[in-house]
């Protein structure tokens, strides 16, 4: 998985899900402890019916009929102990309503059991798509170390708009970092198409502005192979990066993507464009061309890119997070601590979450790289 994905702190779902299949049990001792210590008037036993409904939210359907039958059992001994087995009328009544909610309770578990092994296939498939169309990165690339922060906004998706790529090709690194217009099922597709087109070309592109023509063209081609796709109307923002093996420079290009942050040291500027680029599947409203920058990028640099989930992130007064600021702060902080800061802080900060898809990836010039 990419690092910073929210689903991180296991051990207190764990915690959580023990007690959940204790609680029948305890409810089934606690009532008929109560029940016995009581006078007559205080009838606790009323409170075993409600063990097997409790069963059946967390136990499979053969446990959650044996908690039932254990609620029977509980029953009739409390009536044998009372001497109340003669008043039959109360307690068949008591029996009839606890294996009532005992079959219904059966029923319920079944259907959860089938629901959660649906999700379990479901979750399955989501982690080989994933790793498919946005494949783990490596931490080190090259001579460059690499740190990804990737959250998908929807709950419980694993693929969101946003979109990332890092490739060694001959010479140097290069990179692709982009956000979809708009969210949902259109925009993973479109990612996908753009993810496809940028390995198929990063190779023999011999420049960035050859490849952002490259992810223009497959775009296009895959809306005239399926017009009634809805990738054929999206657009999307691209940064692409080329890190040469030999030279502490950097060349970037931008299709109307935020622009990256450099940080030296405690020092942190944007990267300036001159004359960015359109988005992806706007370049053909403007007679333009492809203008790269280069920015010095030498031993102990570090680069951010990302997208505008993170930049856009509002807190309850409405202002933008400070980014910028944030990276000031943690310049002294391992490179690799920086995704999950940027994640916690990102949370902390927006006023409902994170309400739209984040990606941050941090390159790094380790100092002793030369």
């Amino acid at each position: 998985m990419p690092a910073g994905q929210r689903a991180r702190p296991d051990a207190p779902a764990r915690t959580e899900f023990n007690l959940g299949r204790a609680l029948p049990f305890l409810l089934l001792a606690v009532a008929f402890v109560a029940d016995l210590l009581t006078p007559d008037r205080d009838r606790f036993d009323r409170l075993l019916v409600a063990a097997p409904a409790l069963a059946a939210v967390t136990w499979s359907v053969p446990w959650t009929i044996v908690i039932g039958l254990l609620a029977v059992v509980a029953r009739v001994v409390l009536s044998l102990i009372r001497g109340e087995f003669a008043a039959a009328p109360e307690l068949v009544t008591n029996l009839v309503v606890i294996s009532g909610v005992t079959a219904a309770a059966a029923w319920v578990s079944r259907v959860r059991t089938r629901y959660e092994q649906d999700m379990r296939e479901l979750t399955a498939v989501a982690e080989v798509v994933q790793r498919v169309v946005l494949r783990p990165l490596p931490t080190r690339l090259g001579r460059f170390d690499l740190h990804l922060l990737y959250v998908a906004a929807a709950a419980k998706a694993r693929i969101g708009g946003d979109f990332y790529e890092a490739v060694r090709v001959p010479g140097a690194v290069r990179i692709m970092l982009g956000d979809v217009q708009g969210k949902g099922l259109g925009a993973v597709e479109t990612a996908s198409v753009l993810l496809g087109s940028f390995r198929a070309s990063v190779n023999e592109a011999p420049d960035l502005a050859v490849l952002a023509d490259r992810l223009d063209e497959g775009l296009a081609r895959y809306g005239a192979w399926d017009p009634d796709s809805d990738a054929a109307e999206r657009f999307a923002t691209v940064v692409l990066v080329e890190l040469p093996d030999g030279e502490d420079v950097a060349r970037l290009l931008s299709c109307g993507h935020p622009a990256p942050l450099l940080q030296r040291g405690a020092e942190v500027e944007p990267v300036r464009f001159a004359d960015p680029s359109l988005p992806v599947n706007l370049a053909g409203l403007a007679d333009s061309r492809h203008r790269i920058e280069e920015v010095p990028f030498g031993p102990g640099d570090r680069m951010l890119l990302y997208t505008d989930g993170v930049s856009e992130t509002r807190d309850r007064t409405g202002t933008f997070y400070p980014l910028e600021l944030r990276l000031r702060g943690w310049a002294r902080e391992p490179a690799e601590s920086v995704p999950d800061l940027l994640h916690k802080d990102l949370t902390d900060y927006g006023a409902g979450g994170l309400d739209d898809d984040v990606a941050a990836l941090l390159v790094v010039v380790p100092p002793e790289s030369r």
